[in-house]
């Protein structure tokens, strides 16, 4: 049986190493079956062919099951004819909403779609809708509340989100969700308040949990810092915490406990059992069912319960499952061992949802309890202790036991998840045993109990409650503050090799394993050191050519309708662009441009280049500035322009960007060719910042790369004629890579400059069907005439290049995602 299981596992994991879902599956899976037929018939000689049989059995079930769960999601998306066109759909609110009066967020099901008036047939089922008030309106808009039936105008497009190395992917998170669009909502008609039918449990608890909410936000003041906290320890929900309040719980290591944790259910999941037991012992009911059953039924109805007032998360799943799994033992008469209850859950988890490998927290939840089992397997932990008169003498050892093994978890869940930690987060807490220590307590035994009880009592009681929950992690917040103040509070490093990842996962195998651990504390220290390449970027890039004296590389990001490129020699780096504002709270630095620093390990960056003023271009720089070193920063920039003041303060040179300038990094020449050369840092720009743009070739003996800002048709023409001076016609033979000026608009990309400039490719870094139209077919139509091939950023993702001495360049397209290597 285990090990059907594990091949069930084991088959529906595949799916994820496959870079698509194969045509041809079904017929791998009736192949498969035949084989397994055969191996049956010669079962009957012997036993070990009938086992084969039933191992490949499960495994091609495991596949198939994945793989036509995947097919049913893949034919549940927008059609590419319906994007960006005005549709009426009708169907009711799914899911909890984020947002409030000023937006909102929320997964939305169709029943019907209309375009003209007439049926659309088939449409995505399930959606993702942003609702905001329209442009400098004061009028909210309406209380979005799961259950809720609405007729809404919306404007649709296909799962999209931007592409880079080491950032959120959001159309493999759309995918996960089952969202088969997303899109904006133009105004909208409540047909019905409510509308849940007696069947539809998902619903009502997803309703139960907005009315949660909604409590908590009301008896919490609207100035509670970590009422947001408070809403993700009952419910799980943590889109209300601080991004400021993340970072520093990331900081300390502790993030894993502001959320619905397996600790949380399970200590629930005891409550009710003791409960129902203490009542069922109140009468002569054991003498019909014994109160160990009855206590195992109450305690997996409660972790049943609340595992879906939690979202029904991974964590909270596979608590539950486990729960389920003692319980069904229990009624059974079975002893199973605990890795069997692992295995489990393990396999529940993916027949619900086969998706759910594609999460962080799938690998961090089964990941984290699998190690402890395994560490902890011999360890008798609190049983056998003695008791009564025996435990007056020995209530000593009893606690010094309990605190020893508690530090062993500790340190196991800290060790085991290194790996995991630094491929998906970057970065290592290295104050996170202390902070563990006292958070782990008083999250668990204090702000959870407290705010559970506060939000499911009445409000008279339930207050003083949550209140008291608020308080106390106030107090656990300034101590957290202050611990992530310290300099080495936090180790940073790039996402790790798959060599690396397997080597230190050895390692930490034989590090934690059952048994004493001072009987063998060298063994365990050495097989630990394994893990060393983990920290080391110049070990993790064993196998990865360096660059030499001479060559660049080169990362254009997919970042929205904005600029920002990174420019890398062998020992220096130059950031062209920030990026744009996203929304009032978020940017692209913080989004794109951090993520995919930290997931390269680059703490430190050379020179900052600012080409002008436009919020799409300068937007992620604060963001950069709180995180990133840079040692200077060159740019088109207005004297009193907020960035220049931030970097007075953090002392920062600054200079201004002008023709004429010109430096050399490790063999590779940088080339400012606009704007002219008595630009200074002025209180007024003569002409439109875009004009004004800092223009920056950089090349090599083989190849001049272009980064051209949002420069426009007088500024394009100034450049043409500074090509024409004698002294500055050294592109000559050159391989030479253009970004479109001002994302493609219309009122750039001349022809005059596209033919001196004679690019042998260009690109565009713009957003997934912008209001602005970029790039302009216009200019797409006269690259197209010139024969230059141009790619742009929402098509092909991330453009990465390296250009190499005497080799031909390098070119990486980043597009990846489900939805395009998937597609039939």
């Amino acid at each position: 049986m285990r090990l059907a299981i594990t091949a069930f596992i084991a088959g529906g994991l595949l799916l994820l190493f496959l870079p698509q879902v194969p045509l041809y599956w079904m017929q791998i899976c009736v192949m498969g079956s035949i084989f397994c037929g055969v191996l049956c018939l010669l079962s009957r000689q012997s036993i070990v062919y009938g086992r084969a049989a039933v191992i490949i059995l499960m495994f091609i079930l495991g596949f198939a099951w994945n793989a036509r769960y995947a097919e049913n999601r893949l034919n549940h998306i927008l059609a590419s004819d319906l994007e960006g066109i005005n549709l009426t759909i009708e169907g009711r609110v799914v899911a909890l909403p984020q947002g409030n009066a000023a937006g909102a967020k929320f997964a939305f099901d169709v029943d019907d779609a209309f375009s003209h008036g007439e049926l659309i047939n088939p449409f995505p089922r399930r959606i993702y809708l942003s609702w905001q008030p329209a442009w400098r309106s004061t009028q909210s808009i309406p209380e979005i509340i799961p259950g809720q039936r609405w007729k809404l105008k919306v404007k649709l497009k296909r799962p999209y989100g931007s592409l880079n190395p080491y950032t959120f992917d959001f159309e493999r998170w759309s995918f996960q969700q089952d969202f088969g669009a997303s899109g904006s909502v133009k105004s909208g008609e409540l047909l019905l308040a409510k509308e849940i039918g007696f069947t539809e449990f998902a619903l009502a608890m997803e309703l139960a949990r907005w009315h949660l909410r909604r409590k908590i936000q009301s008896i919490l003041s609207a100035d509670a810092r970590y009422a947001g906290v408070i809403v993700a320890l009952v419910m799980g929900d943590q889109n209300a915490i601080d991004q400021d309040d993340w970072q520093i719980f990331n900081a300390t290591g502790i993030g894993h406990l502001i959320s619905i944790s397996g600790l949380h259910v399970t200590m629930l999941a005891g409550m009710g059992a003791a409960l129902a037991g203490w009542t069922w012992r109140r009468r002569s009911w054991p003498l019909v069912i014994p109160v160990s059953k009855v206590a195992a039924i109450s305690g997996l109805l409660t972790a049943f319960i609340y595992a879906w007032l939690a979202g029904f998360q991974i964590p909270a799943q596979r608590t539950m499952y486990m729960v389920g799994v003692v319980a069904f033992a229990l009624w059974s008469g079975r002893n199973p061992r605990s890795f069997d209850i692992w295995w489990w859950a393990l396999a529940f988890v993916l027949l619900v949802d086969p998706m759910a490998p594609y999460t962080p927290g799938f690998w961090l939840s089964f990941g984290a309890v699998a190690a402890i089992l395994f560490a902890m397997g011999n360890s008798e932990g609190l049983l056998g202790i003695p008791t009564g008169k025996e435990f007056e003498l020995h209530w000593f050892y009893r606690m010094t036991k309990a605190l020893r093994e508690a530090c062993r978890v500790q340190a196991v869940v800290t060790v085991a998840l290194l790996p995991f930690t630094l491929y998906w987060f970057y970065q290592v807490s290295l104050v996170s045993p202390f902070a563990n220590a006292f958070a782990i307590p008083l999250v668990s035994y204090v702000v959870t109990p407290f705010a559970i009880a506060g939000a499911l009592l009445p409000e008279f009681i339930g207050r003083w409650l949550l209140l008291s929950a608020h308080a106390a992690m106030e107090y656990l917040a300034m101590v957290l503050d202050w611990m992530a103040s310290w300099s080495w509070s936090v180790v940073w490093s790039r996402q790790p090799e798959w060599w690396a990842l397997l080597i230190s996962g050895v390692g930490i195998i034989y590090a934690i394993r059952p048994g004493r651990l001072m009987l063998s504390w060298r063994l365990r220290l050495l097989a630990l050191s394994l893990s060393i390449p983990l920290f080391i970027p110049s070990l993790s890039d064993l196998g990865r050519p360096s660059l030499s004296s001479g060559e660049f590389r080169v990362s254009a990001l997919d970042i929205g309708q904005g600029t920002a490129v990174l420019i890398e020699t062998a020992n220096k780096k130059l950031l062209y662009d920030t990026g744009p504002i996203i929304g009032s709270k978020d940017d692209a630095g913080q989004r794109v441009i951090l993520p995919h620093l930290r997931g390269r390990g680059i703490n430190q960056i050379d020179r900052m280049v600012i080409s002008h003023s436009d919020s799409d271009h300068v937007g992620g720089a604060t963001t950069l500035l709180k995180h990133i070193q840079f040692d200077s920063m060159m740019g088109s920039l207005p004297a009193r322009n907020s960035l220049l003041l931030n970097l007075a303060t953090r002392k920062i040179p600054s200079i201004p960007c002008k023709f004429g300038q010109r430096w050399s990094w490790d063999g590779v020449e940088f080339i400012v060719w606009h704007p002219r050369e008595e630009t200074l840092f002025e209180e007024q720009y003569p002409g439109k910042p875009n004009e004004m743009s800092c223009v920056l070739e950089v090349r090599n003996h083989d190849t001049s790369f272009w980064l051209t800002g949002d420069v426009e048709k007088q500024g394009e023409l100034e450049i043409t004629e500074r090509l024409d001076l004698p002294a500055l016609t050294e592109i000559g033979g050159r391989q030479v890579i253009f970004m479109a000026p001002h994302h493609g608009s219309k009122t750039s990309s001349s022809l005059a400059l596209l033919q001196k400039v004679n690019p042998d490719l260009a690109f565009a870094q713009n957003g997934y069907r912008n209001r602005y139209g970029h790039p302009h077919p216009t200019v797409s139509a006269r690259y197209a005439d010139l024969g230059i091939p141009f790619f742009q950023t929402p098509l092909t993702g991330a453009l990465l290049w390296e250009f190499r001495n005497n080799r031909d360049s390098l070119m990486q397209i980043w597009r990846h995602d489900i939805k395009r290597l998937w597609h039939r």
